[in-house]
């Protein structure tokens, strides 16, 4: 399905709060501070036993407190994936500034998207009866539903006029949930959105990559001539959007506006990616935006690391931004493959870039492989006057979402 955007340009709409959990740090500062670094966690996975594997890295989140966040719901009654999306969500609040007065008062749209849901907790539904058939924990399966993604974010704010929506458009979900909080509130149908994704690491996901020959033995190294695969990783990002007008009502500091966004499933093939496919996405959320390719300052790519993918996707930018593209990092080379997560998390990502002035590397970089001619700011952190930042996500089956972002200035039309 490919066309010319189907959104009408409504209310400007704009992000007030971020909230991150991820492997390189739990909080919008930890999270700033592990971009700029560069930080990447990489460690042998504990989530599940690894007997058969050659190797079993992972960007996996250590020392994870729900109770820090978590404040209304029993976080023994949330699978892991919901607890990194109401704690995210919690601290997109916070930083939004959104008390629980406000919130109650708003028509609050919560969209979430995700790849594998609370896989984890099936997996040991499935091992309870296997062992003793009947024997399934009633409280393990009460929060195995992945509606419970979205729904626990809802319920954890007492919201009184929410809708909650989990997006399973796996590696571009996060990216999707931006796009369907961007359509409610630019036609007025939500006050403000928690938009983002969630999963957590999960044998089924990282036994399926690894079983394609895509899992890293090491390290994630995106468009490197030595590149050899992903590393799962887990988390979530979580972004408050509201209308321009809300925001400046209530005096709430704005991070970014979201300025467009473009949608497409070519579905071409399960696993892999259409160059063609690829580059008419970012072009029909350039076109949405209302912007120009050569207005764009840098994009944060899916960048897997995988050969098939940085190639395609390396591509499909030249089609679409020449032969001298904007500089293109990606962010799953310091966090991993978070799934559904990816996106969201790169939003934020994007952001945090808009606002603070600078480009996350691509980090593990040594030589750019020339077939995919990119400058992926590799290692190191860049200051940067970025005005409009382009965030790619591609996913399995060819579903795919661009989403692009500007920087906010005070007093500009």
């Amino acid at each position: 399905m490919t066309g010319r955007p189907t959104t009408k340009p409504g209310r400007r709409v704009v992000i007030t709060g971020v909230g991150a959990v991820s492997s390189i740090g739990t909080s919008v500062a930890e999270f700033l501070a592990g971009l700029r670094a560069g930080r990447s966690e990489v460690r042998p996975l504990s989530a599940f036993d690894t007997t058969g594997f050659e190797h079993d890295n992972g960007c996996e989140i250590t020392g994870f407190e729900p109770k820090r966040w978590i404040e209304r719901l029993d976080p023994e009654e949330l699978g892991r994936a919901a607890r990194f999306a109401v704690s995210a969500a919690r601290m997109a609040a916070s930083h939004a500034g959104l008390t629980p007065q406000v919130l109650r008062t708003r028509r609050v749209l919560v969209a979430v998207g995700t790849t594998d849901g609370e896989t984890r907790d099936l997996d040991r539904l499935v091992a309870q009866d296997l062992a003793d058939p009947g024997a399934m924990a009633p409280r393990i399966a009460r929060r195995a539903s992945t509606s419970r993604l979205s729904a626990s974010v809802a319920r954890e704010f007492a919201l009184s006029d929410a809708e909650a929506v989990t997006i399973p458009t796996a590696c571009a979900a996060g990216n999707y949930a931006i796009g369907c909080g961007l359509d409610a509130i630019r036609a007025g149908d939500s006050d403000l959105a928690f938009c983002g994704g969630a999963d957590a690491i999960c044998l089924k996901t990282f036994a399926g990559f690894y079983r394609l020959g895509t899992i890293a033995p090491d390290r994630c190294r995106p468009f490197d001539v030595d590149r050899k695969g992903i590393l799962t990783g887990e988390g979530s990002g979580m972004l408050v959007l509201e209308s321009l007008d809300s925001a400046l009502a209530r005096g709430a500091q704005i991070h970014a506006e979201v300025l467009g966004y473009g949608l497409n499933c070519d579905a071409y093939h399960q696993v892999a990616p259409l160059e063609e496919s690829v580059a008419d996405c970012m072009r029909l959320a350039v076109a949405d935006a209302g912007v120009t390719p050569d207005q764009v300052d840098l994009i944060s790519a899916h960048g897997t690391g995988t050969k098939a993918n940085d190639m395609t996707e390396a591509r499909a930018i030249h089609a679409v931004f020449g032969d001298r593209p904007p500089r293109t990092v990606s962010m799953k080379s310091m966090l991993g493959h978070t799934m559904g997560a990816a996106s969201a998390l790169a939003a934020i990502g994007c952001t945090l870039a808009l606002e603070h002035g600078f480009i996350p590397p691509t980090v593990n970089h040594t030589t750019t492989d020339p077939e995919c001619a990119l400058d992926c700011v590799p290692n190191r952190s860049v200051a940067a006057d970025l005005r409009i930042v382009q965030n790619n996500g591609l996913a399995f089956g060819g579903n795919n979402a661009v989403v692009l972002f500007g920087r906010y200035d005070e007093g500009a039309a």
